[in-house]
């Protein structure tokens, strides 16, 4: 399974990073984990990227916290990477990252620290027997539980199938959200979510 270049944000950042290594078996992957991601780490990084490549290799950044000249001097390399490099950064808070450095890369955010659940839904090519069978299968999930499924919804949406979201997709990922924490029931909700994708094509 191919992945794009993202940000995760994890509570726990050397288990998502044990997490990627596994789901990019087959590619290679070269990891930086720090506690406090600085400028000698970021040239160390660059250097590796710059390492030509036939094939896809993942560059992971993980870290508990990044310095701003560090990833200042990242900002070129992310918003144009060299060919066959993708870049996965890892970090307990979105705050740790600079405006800048979160505008370049989608953000996916694990629910409540654990991995996002993988959904074996191809969205780009979703038709309605799948929805049919998708909501069947989550019925009865709980509140938390469907928050999850939006969780992963947008990760395989985004990350996975590399799909352009219209304006609409993400007004209803926003409105799902909102509409869980209002205890709406979450077999509509997630039937909203998943219909938006059978219908755009």
């Amino acid at each position: 399974m191919q992945v794009r270049s993202h940000i995760f944000i994890a509570s726990d950042i050397e288990e998502a990073l044990e997490h990627f290594k596994e789901e990019l078996q087959g590619y290679r992957v070269v990891s930086f984990l720090e506690d406090n991601f600085k400028i000698e780490h970021a040239k160390l990084v660059t250097a590796e990227a710059y390492i030509s490549e036939t094939q896809t290799k993942y560059i992971i950044l993980a870290a508990k916290e990044f310095t701003d000249v560090a990833q200042n001097s990242l900002l070129k390399l992310l918003e144009e990477p060299p060919s066959n490099i993708e870049f996965i950064i890892i970090s307990p808070t979105k705050s740790n990252l600079l405006p800048t450095v979160r505008s370049r890369l989608p953000i996916v955010q694990s629910e409540k620290g654990s991995l996002v659940s993988t959904i074996d839904l191809n969205l780009a090519k979703i038709d309605y027997q799948q929805v049919f069978a998708f909501l069947k299968e989550n019925a009865r999930v709980s509140k938390n539980e469907a928050k999850a499924l939006v969780e992963a919804l947008f990760y395989r949406a985004t990350v996975v199938d590399k799909l352009i979201l219209s304006e609409n997709q993400l007004d209803i990922f926003d409105k799902a959200y909102r509409l869980l924490d209002l205890n709406a029931r979450a077999q509509s909700v997630l039937a909203m979510l998943v219909m938006s994708f059978a219908r755009e094509r």
